[in-house]
């Protein structure tokens, strides 16, 4: 008998021999994949941290593996080698990653999926995403009131509704406080690129800005801000640490509790594909702690306004919403559906870049 075949039949004895009572309790083996490093700060770190938390709250019921900088081409290689290792709870981490998840997911019908930023769901893979624009609609009112020229700066990575609606809600966010403010956007075409963020970024401070925010994955916005002596506004994480003189704070997404309920869902053989939504009302969009230059009145403010926004009081797309063009997009009295936010192509009045057409 050659070593392959012997090597088989040992593991098929062994495989053969255990208690059906231990296979029962077996963890849970749930994988995630990133499209950049974890890192310290930013997008996949607060996935990461999420995971960590999930682990952490289930401990001994789930274990996880990462995967880190895979990009949409190899997703689906990586998928599947997860599930041959038996993972059977994969998520991943990004838009990319729709459409191999869905491949994937219907040719694996005992895996379940999620699919974090995407849209479209199947009898075995859902998909997740946290309404960003609350935060920034928030942070708006920070730099709003932070701002004494009035004008903002946002690097952004690709012209998505969901990275037009955190532009938007900003703008509208400062305007709530400043009718004049200003917003000049930067699209950097990439997700993570902390050369082009950081070009970006002094090139809006050379333009006048004096307060500056981003929807990139990196760092290197709020750190080209603090070494020009610039407000800065991080986003995803926390990210004082790497602007310590002049952050003033950050729009935060916290994933840990959604993380464990998927798990605890399907530990439970309760989990069905959703398509979930979710922001401050949730706890998972917040601000980060606040700079010292944040004066007490300015906190108060956006603490109302949080809590305007959890209840319901408050949408920061209630109409009216008119484009830079002057075309109402919102009605005055009416509020803006989840279909027509997730269909945003457009910048608001108060943006005053104009929207890249392809």
């Amino acid at each position: 008998m050659n070593h392959v075949v012997q090597r088989f039949f040992s593991t098929a004895a062994f495989v053969l021999t255990v208690p059906a009572a231990a296979l029962a309790q077996q963890p849970l083996k749930a994988g995630f994949i990133y499209f950049d490093p974890v890192g310290n700060a930013g997008w996949t770190y607060q996935h990461d941290t999420g995971r960590l938390e999930m682990e952490k709250a289930l401990a001994g019921k789930v274990t996880s593996v990462k995967v880190e900088s895979v990009n949409g081409q190899d997703a689906a290689q990586v998928m599947q080698s997860m599930i041959g290792d038996g993972t059977k709870l994969i998520f991943t981490v990004g838009f990319d990653y729709m459409e191999p998840t869905l491949r994937v997911a219907r040719d694996n019908p005992g895996v379940s999926f999620m699919n974090a930023t995407g849209y479209k769901q199947s009898g075995n893979a859902g998909s997740y995403n946290a309404r960003f624009y609350e935060g920034r609609y928030l942070a708006g009112i920070v730099a709003g009131r932070m701002s004494k020229s009035g004008v903002a700066g946002y690097v952004a990575a690709i012209p998505i509704p969901e990275v037009v609606q955190g532009v938007n809600a900003f703008a509208r966010g400062m305007r709530s406080v400043n009718p004049k403010a200003e917003v000049k956007v930067v699209m950097i075409n990439a997700w993570f690129d902390p050369p082009k963020e950081r070009d970006a970024a002094i090139s809006l401070i050379n333009l006048g800005v004096d307060v500056v925010t981003h929807h990139t994955n990196s760092v290197a916005v709020v750190q080209a801000a603090d070494s020009r002596g610039v407000h800065s506004i991080g986003y995803h994480s926390d990210m004082s640490k790497f602007a310590p003189k002049k952050s003033l704070t950050a729009t935060v997404h916290e994933w840990g509790p959604y993380y464990t309920d998927i798990a605890k869902r399907a530990l439970a053989g309760t989990w069905k594909p959703t398509n979930d939504w979710l922001g401050v009302k949730e706890g998972v969009v917040k601000l980060a702690p606040f700079g010292p230059e944040v004066p007490p009145s300015v906190r108060q403010e956006v603490a109302r306004a949080t809590e305007a926004i959890a209840t319901g009081k408050l949408h920061p797309f209630d109409g009216p919403v008119v484009d830079q063009d002057g075309q109402e997009r919102q009605k005055p009295g009416t509020r803006m559906t989840d279909d027509a936010l997730q269909r945003m192509n457009y910048y608001v009045q108060g943006v005053s870049s104009r929207f890249p057409r392809q």
